[in-house]
């Protein structure tokens, strides 16, 4: 009788849902630029992301996820489960040159390549409407989403969408035209699974936003200790506007239960503009867009699939954003080996979408940024808890233990030389398996002119 009880009890206990068979709706939702520490509920104090701060409530909230260090790199592991390096994309699309420093870094291809099978193509063959709008950053005509796999595209960048854009007689808001978009696909697909992406421009500079917006972040009293930038919390609040119209669209079709809505950011913060200006902090990581540092790479992430993600869930696990592609596919049941597509670099993050402590198989990641960036060329791998940076310009090894020192402020590499040369070892023997283009000796290098762009060229 006590067994029968105790049965009983065990069902009444209310948990999700295990992920149901029926092939979910997907919308991802990418921004550009934003820091892992830019969000309220990553423990900014200033900025207001009231539909952000739902999305977390009714989802999951990672604290240890991963981008590239700079865009394209970003939605190339993205769009292909595959780490960037095995393209050469280790640098924004088309990169820039430092003709006199002291390495010569590697060209940066122009796209990536078509034969490239983006989930976007897996998840079309599955049955999925796709749809995709905003900054691409993955190549020029011939390249673009539609090439890839989206079978309704529309590319556009900057946070001002001009009449050529929107295609009427005034420009407006990027995050709010790109809201039109995106609500109007949901409606059109709404009783078949669709795939939507939609890339913002913001919070990228140059930086605008709105006046109503500009007026009322002027207005709020600052907090100390932070930058505050009244246009960059302006920009930031266009994107969450857009998010929970995104959101509202989904719960008014009644699609909430089968689509699971995951945002991201394509890097790390960028804190300072190109003039010098500081327009937001990644605090309390290190760096920022451009470099190995935390602040370069890790990301803001939040996941909400009603009734099966478990609401106001926190993982502490390390993922990345090349793990969305085969997450996306065990979900919507595409069986990877019989598509041909086994050899994926990314892990399936499906058990931890249940259960934030589920273990996964994968250890280690790696970062490769053989260019001059906002730092100079290196290399990072993650193991655990322990993270080396390698720079190549001096051969100088920085290790530090991320659980202790988030902030990597006490390089140990000196402390724990066998873990040091471990680490080192690992990222040598990771290079070679994907075959990661090198910096060479700059047979030009000018000590007094290594920081020149080349002609032409801006830091992006």
């Amino acid at each position: 009788m006590r067994s029968f009880v105790l049965l009983l009890l065990l069902f009444a206990v209310p948990c999700p849902r295990i992920f149901a068979a029926e092939k979910p709706n997907i919308i991802i939702i990418l921004a550009d630029d934003l820091g892992w520490a830019d969000l309220p509920a990553y423990g900014h104090p200033f900025h207001e992301t009231p539909h952000l701060d739902r999305l977390v409530k009714e989802g999951m909230r990672f604290t240890q996820f991963y981008a590239g260090p700079v865009c394209s790199p970003t939605r190339a592991n993205l769009q292909s489960g595959q780490d960037q390096a095995r393209f050469g994309i280790t640098q924004h699309i088309p990169g820039h040159r430092r003709p006199f420093a002291k390495l010569s870094d590697p060209e940066v291809p122009r796209q990536l390549p078509l034969e490239v099978k983006t989930f976007a193509e897996r998840l079309g063959a599955a049955g999925y409407k796709t749809g995709y709008f905003g900054k691409w950053h993955l190549g020029g005509e011939g390249f673009g989403p539609e090439k890839q796999g989206w079978q309704t595209a529309l590319e556009a960048k900057g946070n001002v969408a001009s009449p050529k854009v929107n295609g009427k007689s005034e420009a407006e808001r990027m995050a709010d035209f790109l809201s039109q978009k995106a609500t109007a696909f949901i409606e059109e697909h709404k009783k078949e699974p669709f795939l939507l992406q939609v890339s913002h421009a913001a919070v990228h500079i140059p930086l605008s936003t709105t006046p109503a917006l500009q007026a009322k972040y002027e207005g709020k009293a600052k907090t100390a200790g932070y930058p505050c930038n009244p246009t960059y919390a302006g920009l930031l609040e266009e994107l969450d506007q857009s998010v929970g119209r995104i959101m509202d669209t989904v719960e008014r079709t009644g699609l909430a239960e089968r689509t699971l809505i995951i945002f991201l950011s394509d890097n790390g913060g960028l804190e300072h503009e190109q003039s010098g200006k500081v327009v937001t902090t990644n605090r309390p990581l290190r760096g920022e867009k451009g470099m190995l540092y935390e602040g370069g790479i890790r990301v803001p992430a939040i996941m909400r699939w009603t009734s099966h993600v478990p609401p106001g869930s926190v993982c502490d696990v390390p993922a990345i954003t090349m793990d969305v592609y085969p997450t996306l596919m065990h979900l919507a049941g595409v069986n990877l080996e019989e598509a041909g597509a086994a050899a994926l670099d990314g892990t399936n993050l499906a058990t931890l979408l249940q259960d934030p402590r589920a273990p996964l198989s994968r250890e280690t990641l790696c970062w490769h940024l053989p260019h001059y960036h906002h730092s100079t060329p290196a290399s990072a791998i993650r193991r655990g808890d322990w993270k080396l940076i390698e720079f190549f310009e001096s051969g100088d090894l920085e290790l530090y233990h991320l659980k202790a020192d988030p902030g990597e402020k006490l390089n140990m590499a000196e402390m724990e030389k066998a873990k040091t040369e471990e680490l080192r070892t690992a990222l040598v023997e990771w290079r070679q398996k994907v075959g990661a283009r090198m910096p060479v000796p700059n047979p030009n290098y000018d000590a007094a002119r290594a920081d020149e762009l080349g002609k032409g060229k801006r830091e992006e």
